[in-house]
């Protein structure tokens, strides 16, 4: 009972820390693309530079605070993979040796394996 609820913990947490990066990677997206028409609206419209200029820096903002936001949650997630090595039920566990499998050399016999 316990090693479920702490497998659907963990299988919800990293299902989640995915989903918040994959939105952070879509919200970079749309604000490239609100960039991009920014600048085609500035053509088309004929408008001085100077008097959108406040938009494209909180715009430039708005994208520096994303990028960074997206390497915190790569960082969240490497420490979170650490950290499950100390949870019971989540750790990795070795059996045997801990060489290739099969080797990178040579032929192996795998009849000694089943």
């Amino acid at each position: 009972m316990r090693k479920h609820q702490i497998e659907g913990a963990a299988y919800e947490l990293a299902t989640q820390v995915r989903t918040v990066e994959d939105v952070i990677d879509a919200a970079l997206g749309e604000i490239a693309e609100l960039q991009s028409r920014l600048v085609r609206a500035v053509g088309v419209t004929g408008i001085a530079h100077t008097r959108i200029q406040s938009a494209f820096n909180e715009l430039s903002g708005t994208m520096a605070s994303l990028v960074a936001a997206r390497g915190k949650i790569g960082s969240c997630h490497v420490a979170l993979a650490e950290a499950k090595q100390f949870v019971p039920g989540l750790r990795t566990v070795s059996w045997g040796d801990d060489g290739d499998c099969p080797p990178a050399t040579g032929a192996a016999d795998l009849r000694i394996v089943a």
